[in-house]
């Protein structure tokens, strides 16, 4: 039977009713257009899975406090903030199905929205000294930056290793749901061991969670994302990489031509990615993607046994498992 995500929540849905509602107040201001915009995005949120990583984490470690709260609206804030910033980097028209903020508004006020969450997360922390809190999630937007940087400047030259995806995936995507774990584990009032091993199961998760999102772009069907789609922004994931470690340097010549050179034409994206599953990419990025999860959970092995550690092992399972 598969995972629904509100049985997973029920240790923690009170708390998270409660967090929607303080979410919805810490997002009010006086301006109008902002007040506007504010309800959009908080009308557009998906599945709330970051907070859940908190809260859960919070009730594994110890038990959920208000810094909980405050550290949950936190990484939302600061989160929401890269993603409307990185819709405008990318020129994008849409996010989750809906218009993105600089599609409805324009690039300038999609700035300035960014720019306004990022100081209520700031504000929030400030008011209510959680200056730890705001140090694990600063470190973890800084990360985010530098790999996405790290990305574009590869990206290239289409020569980025294994080693350097690893770097990449763990710094823009596993950064983000270690700190979700290292909040919750700090706001629980956890030491500083026990919040290292959260924050190190977060990481595992994080490069299982993307080395699966990458997987969906040799997918049959448009599963989350369109099949192709890194390819068409010339993005090397694992399956790739891996693929053209094991070509002969004809076909390694080839294949880079075609990513460079070629990728907007369906038909030769389609060559790629029979490429990729013929070499054996798809295998091997799957075992990987195993190895981080299986990893994640020998962490997880190590907290007492609660109603909030069966959630959390649950989560993770709906996280890696998700087909959309």
């Amino acid at each position: 039977m598969s995972l629904r995500l509100d049985d997973i929540k029920a240790p923690i849905a009170r708390e998270m009713e409660e967090f929607e509602q303080k979410f919805r107040a810490s997002m009010h201001t006086k301006v109008l257009l902002l007040d506007t915009i504010m309800n959009y995005i908080v009308k557009r949120k998906g599945k709330q899975v970051r907070p859940m990583f908190i809260f859960l984490s919070a009730g594994t470690c110890g038990r959920i406090t208000e810094s909980t709260f405050h550290g949950a609206s936190l990484i939302e804030l600061l989160h929401t903030a890269t993603l409307v910033h990185d819709d405008v980097v990318d020129d994008s028209d849409y996010r989750r199905g809906f218009f993105s903020i600089n599609a409805l508004w324009k690039n300038k006020i999609a700035v300035l929205v960014g720019d306004f969450l990022l100081s209520r997360g700031l504000t929030l922390s400030i008011e209510h000294n959680e200056i730890a809190l705001l140090s694990i999630v600063n470190q973890a937007v800084n990360e985010m930056s530098e790999g996405e940087l790290l990305q574009m400047e590869k990206s290239r030259h289409l020569d980025i290793s294994e080693e350097v995806y690893y770097q990449i995936i763990r710094q823009k995507t596993a950064s983000l749901i270690a700190s979700c774990c290292a909040v919750g584990a700090t706001s629980a009032g956890a030491d500083t061991d026990m919040v290292a091993k959260m924050k190190s199961f977060g990481q595992h998760i994080g490069m299982a969670f993307q080395i699966k999102d990458d997987l969906f772009d040799y997918g049959e069907d448009e599963i989350g994302k369109p099949v192709g789609i890194d390819i068409k922004e010339k993005k090397m994931t694992l399956p790739l990489i891996y693929s053209l470690s094991k070509a002969s340097w004809l076909e390694k010549r080839k294949i880079i031509h075609i990513v460079k050179n070629e990728s907007g034409k369906p038909k030769k994206v389609k060559e790629v990615i029979e490429f990729v599953k013929k070499s054996g990419g798809i295998e091997y990025a799957k075992e990987a993607m195993e190895k981080f999860y299986q990893q994640a959970l020998t962490l997880l092995k190590g907290f007492p046994e609660s109603a909030y550690k069966t959630s959390l092992t649950q989560l993770v399972e709906f996280t890696i498992n998700r087909v959309k």
